[in-house]
């Protein structure tokens, strides 16, 4: 089978490396030349582990192909995804399909027998609808159905995510797109994986409200980890004894400075924005969505409340700035929030993350940036973990704190043990944790 994979962003370019892996020959199109040249050339455009040699792999067995030339990808597929970006629409938080419309378009001039078009990119219900319309009325002759097969990568494992799913989902409503897309998936019936088979809307709509779902969750364990310093609990041992009831489960109960990313951010957006639309408000989601942008917010007065009230002229090492660890993806990453704050009250800032520095020097501007955890340590007053990196998680804290001017440290992702820090003289201060 030949896959045609409309845009090399992170679901694209993942997804394509991954589908070549299990066996069609895939062509991963994209209007950006210059980004096609460096993927020709084994270069990654974004930090996943483990793409490399992926898609390095795929282009030696001749089943992964990169080019502009999206004409000539389509006419031959047996199969088109699209997967381009949904942002945010500016003004309404609606996604902005204006990408997805465009591809549609596009595609619908190069059909040549039957061909399924698959939305990849996490669109509204309805979107499937719409994509079908638009290439009818750019090519009423086209042989073509329309499926849904929403992604669940998440960044930093998206290859296992891909490779061993807990579940496809796929919005098919012919018995003929639904035996493409079965083909496509083959390996993983082998492997008995879940394969939800349902309608456009219901599988354009199970993403959305997964995500909102997680995003929940997230918020919940914030909320009762802040009730939890009231009170003197602990909210690792409450997640704990939550997350042992199958009903919970303990994924997603972490407590820290709020969710960001490419995908919650702006899907419970539009989750609520779709909600609203069609006369059943999402006040659930909509509450989410407000607590986690307050939390971000706030965690810059835990940093300035651990410097005793005031960080003017302080100097303030901040370890992490991606969204989370094994990603370089800056969008809607909590940094983004805490850092310009303390900025904003006097501090200067030293920061390193092992991955997205490069992303990151252009949003955060005024930041001072350094080779390693060690090096932001030197000469700061307080040090503050943003993003759990694995190598945060061990660091030599009696060397970090000889080269601080003063031992504090605001640890917001509760990577540390309390009496272990402080038995090295440090002030410490966790997120949920008498």
């Amino acid at each position: 089978m030949k896959i045609a994979m409309i845009g090399t962003g992170y679901v694209g370019l993942v997804s394509g490396a991954c589908f070549a892996e299990f066996g069609p020959d895939v062509t991963c199109v994209d209007v950006d030349a210059a980004k096609i040249e460096r993927l020709l050339k084994g270069e990654i455009p974004i930090y996943e582990p483990g793409l490399d040699a992926l898609v390095a792999k795929g282009i030696k067995s001749g089943r992964l192909s990169f080019t502009t030339d999206l004409a000539k990808a389509v006419s031959e597929a047996d199969a088109v995804f699209i997967a381009v970006g949904t942002p945010s629409r500016r003004g309404d938080g609606h996604a902005d399909l204006r990408y997805v419309e465009a591809a549609a378009i596009e595609i619908a001039k190069s059909l040549q027998g039957y061909t399924v078009v698959v939305t990849k990119s996490t669109v509204p219900v309805g979107t499937g609808r719409r994509v079908a319309e638009l290439i009818r009325g750019a090519n009423p002759a086209a042989e073509f159905d329309v499926a849904s097969n929403p992604e669940f990568l998440r960044e930093g494992s998206a290859i296992g995510d891909f490779m061993r799913p807990d579940r496809v989902v796929i919005g098919a409503e012919t018995d003929r797109a639904r035996a493409v897309m079965q083909a496509l998936y083959r390996p993983l019936y082998l492997m008995e994986t879940p394969v939800v088979m349902t309608t456009l809307e219901t599988a354009e709509l199970t993403k959305y409200a997964a995500n909102a779902f997680l995003a929940t969750k997230i918020t919940f364990i914030n909320e009762i980890a802040d009730l939890c310093e009231k009170v003197g609990a602990n909210v690792q041992d409450v997640a704990r004894g939550m997350g042992l009831d199958g009903r919970i489960g303990k994924k997603f109960l972490h407590a820290g400075p709020g969710y960001g990313g490419s995908c919650f951010p702006k899907d419970t957006i539009a989750l609520v924005r779709t909600a609203q639309e069609y006369g059943s408000p999402a006040r659930l989601v909509e509450t989410v969505v407000q607590v986690n942008d307050t939390r971000k917010g706030a965690m810059a007065s835990r940093v300035i409340a651990a410097c005793g009230g005031s960080v003017r002229g302080k100097t303030i090492g901040v370890l992490g700035v991606a969204f989370k660890p094994n990603t370089d993806d800056m969008r809607d990453a909590p940094s983004l929030a805490i850092v310009p704050a303390l900025q904003d009250a006097g501090a200067i800032v030293r920061a390193y993350d092992p991955a997205a520095m490069h992303e990151a020097k252009a949003l955060l501007p005024g930041v001072h940036w350094c080779d390693d955890a060690y090096d932001a340590a030197v000469g700061a007053d307080v040090l503050v973990i943003i993003t759990e990196w694995n190598e945060f998680r061990a660091l030599d804290l009696d060397r970090v704190g000889s080269s601080m001017t003063q031992k504090v440290l605001v640890d917001l992702r509760n990577v540390y043990r309390a009496e272990d820090v402080r038995a090295l003289g440090f002030r410490y201060t966790s997120i949920g944790r008498p």
